[in-house]
This record gives structure tokens, sequence and C-alpha cells, in this order.
């Protein structure tokens, strides 16, 4: 299928095809032409192996990692000391070629994770894929709907989703600590963009493979202000702040409170939009439905530095020393958070730490005895689901519905309108401008 030909009606009838649930295994996975024992390893194929790609390669060295692709040979070679069995590619599709894969882990920038993952769900493989999920909201239905056809096990990386902390709060809102939750708000202090297009056209570095790294992606000329770790700052490859940390940050509410798609998405405020590069701050309000008797909700994003209003007001308190050995008290700082506003208080939040507000209003509360298991670790779940065709807790049809509402404010902040969403046809009702951002568009040669 070509990517640009991609229709409205087959997302339709792939979700039809799809209607009867997520696909959850059985108790004996076939991966790769083969069958696996629990006690024997996977054989996968890692796609990007710097930064997170290096974490991630560190998340499933317990396997055989028979191969290992990067566009730069540089990050190419530091991988092959680490793993000297393992076969090396340039190329993400000459490693796909191989027929001795079981599984792949894929950690490119966000631009290519699409057409890494079409073409490793097609060929059978179960798949790890970073977060988001994709750069485009067409190219997400795509991924989660070629992991459904597969009956493949896969698990998106946001990997706090794996820590306690996130649980205990989950705990907290789901055993009603703050009543019914209608408003939250969530914050990250995070900055990308601001900047022109570079004019300069500096020569490819050696053993950097450029053209493949630009993938599917409309051709420009070289510059290190792309790459490497610099392509968030740009739309054609990344989604800045809120595509960095929208899926971590919103799979919290997400999680907590059962939230799936967005009935609507728009600028709240946020600094004139440019062509290229995405913007340093903004802020957002989502809205999502009732959900059986848990109210509509109201979620507002902000980053860049941008918090809510009445965050001064209730942060909590803590006990600190001060210069001259007594203890003082001083408002703790969140420069990055989670604030849930319930009937019966707050839930204030973030990726180590949680607290009830008003605190006074809590003291002495006893939270709920602990009913969501702990992980044993967010790749370690992955690679046991793969193996007994178990589940995962972050599979591409929850990540998938949380990469697609996040993308969104993306797309409302360069439409310039509100979007009313309809998440089973991709549409924004009375946008039509918003269309060009919902669907990719690729170069030729490239295609899912």
């Amino acid at each position: 299928m070509k990517i640009a030909n991609t229709t409205r009606r087959q997302f339709l009838q792939w979700g039809a095809l799809g209607s009867a649930g997520f696909w959850l295994g059985c108790q004996s996975a076939k991966v790769g032409g083969r069958r696996l024992a629990p006690n024997e390893k996977l054989n996968i194929g890692v796609v990007g192996v710097a930064r997170r790609g290096g974490a991630n390669l560190s998340g499933v060295a317990s396997e055989n990692i028979v191969a290992v692709c990067d566009v730069d040979e540089t990050f190419l070679r530091e991988a092959a000391t680490k793993f000297p069995k393992a076969q090396t590619y340039t190329d993400f599709r000459r490693l796909l070629d191989r027929t001795d894969l079981d599984a792949v882990v894929c950690s490119t920038a966000d631009h290519t994770h699409a057409v890494v993952a079409v073409a490793a769900l097609r060929g059978g493989r179960h798949l790890y894929c970073e977060k988001p999920l994709t750069r485009t909201v067409s190219e997400c239905r795509i991924v989660r709907e070629a992991a459904r056809h597969g009956r493949l096990v896969t698990q998106m990386g946001t990997q706090i989703h794996a820590g306690k902390n996130y649980r205990r709060a989950v705990e907290l809102v789901q055993s009603g600590a703050i009543g019914p939750v209608a408003e939250v708000h969530v914050w990250c202090s995070v900055k990308y963009g601001g900047m022109e297009r570079p004019t300069d056209t500096p020569p490819i570095p050696a053993g950097l493979h450029y053209d493949l790294w630009l993938g599917p992606v409309a051709e420009r000329p070289y510059h290190p202000d792309y790459l490497p770790g610099k392509w968030r700052n740009w739309w054609a490859f990344g989604g800045g702040g809120l595509g960095d940390f929208g899926c971590h940050y919103m799979d919290l509410p997400h999680w907590a409170l059962k939230l799936r798609h967005c009935s609507s998405v728009e600028v709240v405020d946020g600094p004139p939009v440019h062509p290229e590069t995405v913007p340093p701050w903004l802020v957002l309000r989502y809205t999502y439905p009732a959900r059986g008797a848990q109210p509509p909700v109201k979620l507002m994003w902000y980053h860049g530095g941008k918090q809510p209003e009445r965050l001064a007001a209730v942060l909590p308190e803590e006990t600190v020393a001060d210069k001259k050995g007594g203890k003082k008290k001083q408002k703790t700082p969140w420069s990055s958070g989670v604030l849930f506003i319930g009937t019966k208080g707050m839930l204030l939040a973030d990726y180590t730490r949680h607290v009830l507000l008003p605190q006074q209003s809590f003291a002495g509360y006893a939270p709920p005895q602990p009913f969501i298991p702990d992980s044993i670790g967010h790749h370690e779940e992955w690679i046991a689901a793969c193996k007994s065709g178990g589940a995962t807790t972050c599979n591409f049809d929850y990540s998938g519905a949380l990469t697609e509402t996040v993308l969104l404010g993306n797309v409302a902040f360069r439409a310039g309108k509100k979007l009313e969403w309809d998440a089973e046809s991709l549409r924004a009702g009375h946008c039509p401008a918003a269309d060009e951002f919902i669907q990719h568009r690729y170069r030729k040669g490239w295609s899912l």
C-alpha cells in the first residue's frame, strides 16, 4: 500500500475488522517461524542504537541480539563492540530481510518510526517502539492496525509506566480518594524550537548515511541542526515538547481515568505558527467524553515553562533545614507534573512522587491496598509477553490511542482552529485545513 494513497475508507475497513477487540494472545506464541519455550531467548534486531536506542538496547540485552542497525557508522561500531556477535546494518530494510528475527526494537527519530514499525509487524515480528509511536496521526492508526491484524506483541517506550509511583497514583484516583475527576492539568518544562531553518550546507560527516536518516520525508540538505539529537525542533522530523513528553505525562491521566480518544482539542495560548520549527511553548485544552459513570474531562497541557495558574496556591510544603541549623517550611517546586482535580480533593504527581491535596484534608489518610501488580520491568514485560503470547501494559492499542490524542494538539496548533475530533474516521470536523497535518506524505520511493 502506498502511503500517499491511503484513504479514510481503508481506515474504516481496518477498524471494522478489529472491532472484536485487541488480541491478547494465547499461552504459546509462534514468533519468527518458530515456537519459544519460556527459557529460550528471543532473536532481536535493534534499529537505532544511540541515546534512547542505547538504553533500549541495554534493556533487551538479556536476549540474543542478532542484528543492530544505525545510519551513523560511529554509533553502529560502538554497539558492535558491546554485541560482537550481532550483524551490523545501516539500512533497516536489510536487517528486516533476515529470516531469523523474532522481534524488533525501534528507537529511530520519530519520522521513521512508522516505516520501521509497519515493515517489522507485517514481517511477523513483535515490536518495541519508542514514543511517540509515530510522527503523524494517520501513521499511528496504520501501525495500530498492523499490530492488531498480525496478532503481535507490542510495547511503546513509555518506560515510566512501569514504575511504582504511577501505579499508586492510579490506584488513588480509581479508588475514589479525590472523588470524580473532571479536570486535569499536565505540564512539562521542556523547550524546543524557536529557530529558523538553516541555509548553509556543510558537508555530510563521514560514516553518516544521511539519505537513509531522512527516510520518507522530503529531501533537504544535511545540517547539524537536525542530527544527532536536534531533530525534535523541526516539524519534518518530530513534534517538539508535546511530541517528546506528551505520551509520558498524559499517560497518567489516560490510565487513571480510562481515557482514549479526545472529542476536541484547541489552542489556549501559544506563539505564532512557524512552518518549519515547533513552538517553544504551548497551552492546549483537550476534552474527553464521559465514560460510563465517569464525567467528561477537560485536560490542559502546558510546556516550555507554562504552568497552571492555580498550581502555586496548591503546592505542598516540605520542612527543610535553614542556614542557621533550624528548620523551615517551603513550597516544593514541580517543574513538570500532573494535577488531578476531583470533587473531594486533588492529586499532584510526577514521575517519582505523588501527594494528596490539600494536605491537611488528607492527614492520616490510608491509601487503598495496592491492586495494580508491580511491573517486572518495561522491557521485561515485552520480552515475557513475546515468549508467552501474553499482553503488555503499553501495547499499541492503548498507546496508539494515547499517541493519536497527543499528536492532535500539534495539529490544532498548526491548523489554527479548534478540532472537533472523529476518531473513527480520522477527521477533524469543520476544519479541512487540519488534514494536511493529520495525514502523512512520503517522498517517492517510500511507502508502508
